[in-house]
């Protein structure tokens, strides 16, 4: 491919709405890729990426095919190199490229900044197969890049979102629904505190829930009473929380359809103290910021959301309810343009 061929593709951010620390049991979730974006715009060139940052003050330059990505430097040039790394392994056609990535997705704010770069990266490197199958890629990268076992709920919103809809995903099957949100509403994301999931307790909960799981089997498929049978109270609570929040899900989603905006809030607000009590995923001061956007007129409910430890909250509020934070609106998944 000529080296004067121009690039340009885009991924998404996303906010999950419902349905956290699900995926990586194959559970359900429902995300919305938002209206935030990661761009990667250059030129092809052979054996090599190029790529400077509007946001990070050193370059990455890799060498293809990749020999060591967790040596790389900076740090965040591993996803994108976890991506050439993993298609290069998969026998997939690959080429590089001299780019400049810029973004409007906050870092450490729990809205999938590294995953969109990682599926923007796909794109750029020429990965041309189905949606479904780049965010399985994208999820195996994010793990060799971060060593975060993370499941496939972002890579998967970004990648395959349908515009103006959610994205009900069974982590399992990998089968979508999209699912409309009222045009009543406003989906509203408030930044509370920076968070990274590198050194975080994630890894712990991904390990405790695969405990369960070997004592009473597939947290997607138990029932509360099932988990409530664990012996260990810690594992219990883990399972607890999983198993209510893939019933959670279900049930915001049919709120939404119904037009139910108060008992979709309240699920959003059952979620989060689940997050807190049962999963530990919680903070103080997300604890506070949903107490008190909850409390304010016009809004439904509201949740931390992401991996926890920190980030973002999502309020369901009506129209024009709160003058903080950022309104987003539910668009398509990455593409090249």
């Amino acid at each position: 491919m000529s080296s004067s061929e121009r690039i340009h593709v885009r991924a998404p951010g996303r906010v999950n709405l419902i349905g956290d620390h699900t995926d990586y049991t194959d559970g359900l979730v429902l995300p919305m890729a938002i209206d935030r974006y990661m761009e990667i715009e250059g030129r092809r060139v052979d054996g090599a990426i190029e790529l400077a940052s509007d946001s990070e003050s050193q370059d990455v330059v890799i060498s293809l095919p990749v020999s060591d990505v967790q040596q790389l430097e900076p740090a965040w040039g591993r996803y994108v190199a976890a991506v050439a790394a993993e298609m290069h392994d998969r026998a997939l056609p690959t080429h590089g490229f001299a780019a400049r990535v810029t973004s409007n997705i906050p870092n450490g704010a729990g809205l999938s900044s590294s995953s969109a770069l990682e599926v923007a990266a796909g794109l750029a490197l020429g990965f041309d197969q189905h949606a479904v199958e780049l965010a399985k890629l994208c999820r195996v990268a994010e793990f060799r890049a971060s060593g975060v076992p993370c499941g496939i709920m972002d890579q998967l919103v970004i990648a395959a979102a349908v515009n103006k809809h959610a994205l009900l995903i069974d982590c399992g099957s990998l089968e979508m629904t999209p699912v409309e949100l009222p045009s009543d509403v406003d989906i509203v994301v408030l930044f509370v505190a920076h968070r990274t999931l590198r050194g975080s307790e994630y890894a712990d909960r991904v390990a405790e829930c695969a405990r369960a799981e070997a004592e009473i089997g597939p947290l997607r498929d138990a029932t509360l009473a099932r988990a409530a049978s664990i012996d260990d109270p810690l594992i219990r609570r883990r399972a607890r929380h999983v198993v209510s929040e893939n019933q959670r899900v279900r049930d915001f989603t049919a709120a939404l359809a119904a037009g139910d905006l108060r008992g979709a809030g309240e699920l959003m607000i059952d979620s989060h103290r689940s997050l807190r009590d049962d999963f530990g995923t919680s903070v103080p001061v997300m604890d506070e910021a949903v107490q008190r956007l909850s409390s304010l007129p016009g809004v439904y409910g509201a949740r931390m959301t992401g991996g926890g430890f920190g980030g973002c909250v999502v309020a369901l509020t009506d129209k024009g309810a709160l003058d903080e934070g950022w309104t987003v609106h539910p668009v398509g998944g990455a593409a090249v343009i």
